[in-house]
């Protein structure tokens, strides 16, 4: 069985990531942030989102994918580090 991937670790990725795709500062970033709202991330910047946490998460979790139908419930970034900490830990 493959390490379980802290918390802490997962929030860094997604910041990585949309500090990536928005072209902020990762340290910009705080859990309580709405996608839409507060980071004016559009659905082209979470689907990248989506991607890049994929493939962030690919060669330590084993077929870890975010599904479509999982993405509506995605609107803040705590919502997205929650996910992806549960789903990958399964």
């Amino acid at each position: 069985m493959a390490a379980e991937i802290k918390r802490d670790e997962v929030l860094k990725i997604v910041r990585d990531a949309l500090s990536d795709i928005l072209e902020i500062e990762p340290d910009t970033i705080s859990e309580g942030q709405s996608f839409a709202d507060d980071l004016e991330a559009d659905s082209l910047a979470l689907i990248e989102l989506v991607e890049a946490l994929e493939e962030a998460l690919s060669d330590r979790v084993d077929g870890f994918r975010i599904q479509d139908e999982d993405l509506e419930d995605l609107k803040t970034v705590r919502d997205a580090v929650d996910y992806v900490h549960e789903h990958a830990n399964d």
